[in-house]
Order: structure tokens, then C-alpha cells, then sequence
């Protein structure tokens, strides 16, 4: 995003802290997505664990004015708020499910993911005795461990060595071919499934997926035959610049045609990259080893994902330390002494009152806020570029902080 982009904003006239949802760029990312739809048939959920500001959903959802089929959910609230406020399909997915989840799941989603052959035997006669009341049975598919990296950071690589995530392919074997001959098709362990899902990525491109697939059907690609659907999970980075959708749809079409399945993908920050920004407020300037701007949003409460990952936001206007002329430490307001957002470079030195934005900040930031030290979350705008309309959809106060702790 340039300086442009930041005159358009006018950041002054929003709350600070402040998510300020971009809705033009909503629907340019949920248009590049579609075009993969209509090009292969695949069928593209978004991601809550990502985005979840329902407000926008009539954006997004084919429901609405969007095209996405639906939603992945990982918990039974977010299935609920899928099912509530966006349509279309629900598929759910988490590494374990207590009997209490499995009781709420059933009553919200289409198809529900299992991490492992145990907990498919322990909840396969609930959905079972859930779908003899249902016109359209509730789905069930395995997620599977390709054991293939292709993510950076192990934090964030499903795949890493010791992952809990997925069924490998030694213990996918042994039960897949259990009470039976492991020829049949679908072998008999398989029996009541109707899928099978991987997710391998994190903000990578066509070709990490690509790769990914062929280390897939070299273990599990036998398995799909008699099967219904195969899912690519998330971490698909479909909207950035540069992203090759050709080979994506490629991918696709090879599994569609080779195996005749449905294939979905669940992409979240495809969703809504680049369609939020996170105003804030210059509170003071302190001097230690370097100038310090003391903000009035945090990192460790408003972006934890700076400390998580860790990684450096763009803020708009400025530079590497050193690139402009005056250089300072950005820091949140907590009490936590590594609340630092990190380094950057200015054309003029920054004062109290100085807004500043930091960019790309609807995906993940929105979702993984926290009140620690009772600092407010910041509040959430939807903005329209092309006609410049503004709209508060929601303020935080003491209640908010209160009541999630007693």
C-alpha cells in the first residue's frame, strides 16, 4: 500500500486503535477465487480461523453478493457463527473433539474432518444416528499427513517432524485395510468415509501445493478411488500478486479428472489479504538506546502474530531503519516489556498525535486479539474506497474486558 492509499484513507477521521475493513478489496480477492471456481468446479470455504468479522460475510458468501461455498470452521462456535451468518456449506475440523463439541457440531455442519482413526470410531455412531433424521448426511473425511515441509517456520509447518496434526501413511495402511482385503475399493476401513484432507501450506504459492500433491498421491492418492471429495486445506496464497493461478487450477483438474472427486480448498488470508488496516495513535517518544514511539494499540494484544511468528507489519510512509531520515523503535502500551512492533525509518521525526497505519491487518490480527492489561480492542470499521463511505460496525469498552473473566 503507498502514501496514496493513505491520503484516500484519511486515517484521522477513524478510531484509534481502529481495523478499518477495506470492502473494494474484499470483493476484488473473493473475484480472483471465483475465477478458480469457475475454471475447475472446485469449491473454495473461507477459512474463520483467519477472518471472522460477519458483518462483511454477505461480501463474501454465495448468499450474499460473494461466491465462496461456505465456511471451515475449528471449533464448534465457529461452525455456529458459519451456520448464523454466512450460508452455504460447514465443514469442521480440529485436532480432537470432546463428546460435548461432537454434540454441537451435529447440529451445524456438512462435513466433519477427523485428525485420526480413533476419534472416527469413537464418534462415527453419533453421526450415524444424527443422519437417520437427516435428508442430506452429515460427511466424514480423515485428514492425512503427506509428512512433506514446505513451510518455513515449524511453528506453522503442519508437516514438521512430531507434527499431531494428520493421519500418517503407516498407521492410514493398517487401518485402512482392516476387516478386509486392502484391494477393495474403498477399502473396508474406509467404510462411512467420504473424503480425505491435507493442509500443508502457509502463505505459499501453486507451487508448494504442486509439490505437495505428488508426494499426496504417491501415499495416498490409491486410497481416493470410491471416494467423494478431496480437500487442499488453507495456506493457499491464491490472491497475491505474482500467484500462479494457472498451475493451481492444474492441480486441480488433475485431481478432479484423475480420481473423479470434488475437490475444496479452504483458503483464509486469500480471503481477505490486504483488506485491512490497523489505525493507530503515537502516544509518546521516549529516548533509550534509539527513539521510542509509544503507540496506542500493542503488539502483544492487538497483532500478537509480530511476537508469534515473528514478523515485521508495513507501516504506510515508511522505511527500513535507516532508509529515512530519522529512525526509531515502534512499542505497544502494555507492560509487557517485549511489546516492540519493531523498526522503522521516517521522513520526519514522529510526535504525539501522529496516526499511523500498519497494513494488512484483517487476516489473523482481528481474530487473535486479547485484553491482557485491559486494553481495549480496537475498534471495527468497513470502509468503501470507491464510494467513501464509513461505517463503525463495533466499539469496545470495560464490559467487553469484564466479562470475559468472571
Amino acid at each position: 500500500m503507498t502514501e496514496t492509499y493513505l491520503e484516500q484513507l484519511k486515517p484521522e477521521r477513524f478510531p484509534s486503535p481502529g481495523f478499518v475493513v477495506d470492502e473494494a478489496k474484499l470483493r476484488s480477492n473473493v473475484a480472483i477465487l471465483d475465477e478458480v471456481q469457475r475454471r475447475t468446479g472446485a469449491k473454495i470455504l473461507m477459512a474463520l480461523k483467519c477472518f471472522a468479522m460477519w458483518d462483511v460475510f454477505p461480501i463474501i458468501s454465495r448468499s450474499g453478493e460473494g461466491a465462496l461455498y461456505g465456511c471451515c470452521a475449528s471449533s464448534p462456535d465457529e461452525a455456529r457463527l458459519a451456520r448464523e451468518c454466512f450460508g452455504g456449506e460447514v465443514h469442521a475440523f480440529a485436532a480432537g473433539y470432546s463428546e460435548a463439541d461432537m454434540v454441537e457440531l451435529l447440529e451445524t455442519v456438512d462435513h466433519v474432518l477427523f485428525n485420526s482413526f480413533a476419534q472416527w470410531e469413537r464418534f462415527k455412531g453419533m453421526v450415524e444416528a444424527k443422519n437417520a433424521g437427516r435428508a442430506t448426511p452429515i460427511e466424514c473425511g480423515i485428514r492425512v499427513n503427506p509428512e512433506h515441509s514446505e513451510g518455513a517456520v515449524p511453528m506453522y509447518d503442519p508437516c514438521a517432524p512430531g507434527s499431531r496434526l494428520g493421519v500418517r501413511l503407516r498407521e492410514f495402511e493398517r487401518f485402512a485395510s482392516a476387516g478386509g482385503c486392502p484391494a477393495q475399493t474403498p477399502p473396508p476401513g474406509l467404510k462411512g468415509l467420504s473424503g480425505l484432507h491435507f493442509h500443508t501450506l502457509c502463505e505459499q504459492g501453486a507451487d508448494a501445493l504442486d509439490r505437495t500433491l505428488k508426494a499426496f498421491e504417491m501415499k495416498f492418492g490409491r486410497y481416493l478411488k470410491g471416494l467423494k471429495w478431496m480437500n487442499f486445506g488453507g495456506g493457499h496464497h491464491i490472491t497475491k500478486e505474482g500467484y500462479d493461478i494457472d498451475l493451481l487450477c492444474k492441480c486441480i483438474e488433475r485431481v478432479r479428472d484423475r480420481y473423479g472427486v470434488q475437490v475444496y480448498l479452504e483458503p483464509g488470508e486469500a480471503v481477505a489479504l490486504n483488506a485491512g488496516v490497523l489505525v493507530s495513535t503515537v502516544l509518546d517518544v521516549v529516548r533509550a538506546d534509539m527513539p521510542v514511539a509509544i503507540l496506542d494499540t500493542s503488539a502483544a494484544t492487538h497483532m500478537p502474530d509480530v511476537l508469534e511468528m515473528p514478523y515485521r507489519p508495513m507501516v504506510i510512509g515508511s522505511g527500513e531503519p535507516g532508509e529515512k531520515r530519522w529512525s526509531c523503535r515502534l512499542a505497544g502500551k502494555s507492560c509487557l516489556a517485549g511489546d516492540v512492533i519493531g523498526e522503522y525509518s521516517f521522513d520526519e521525526p514522529l510526535k504525539a498525535g501522529d496516526r499511523l497505519v500498519f497494513t494488512d491487518m484483517a487476516i489473523y490480527s482481528m481474530v487473535k486479539t486479547t485484553t491482557f492489561n485491559g486494553l481495549r480492542l480496537p475498534s471495527i470499521v468497513r470502509w468503501n474506497p470507491e464510494t467513501d463511505e464509513t461505517r463503525l460496525v463495533r466499539e469496545f469498552g470495560y464490559e467487553d474486558f469484564k466479562m470475559r473473566l468472571s
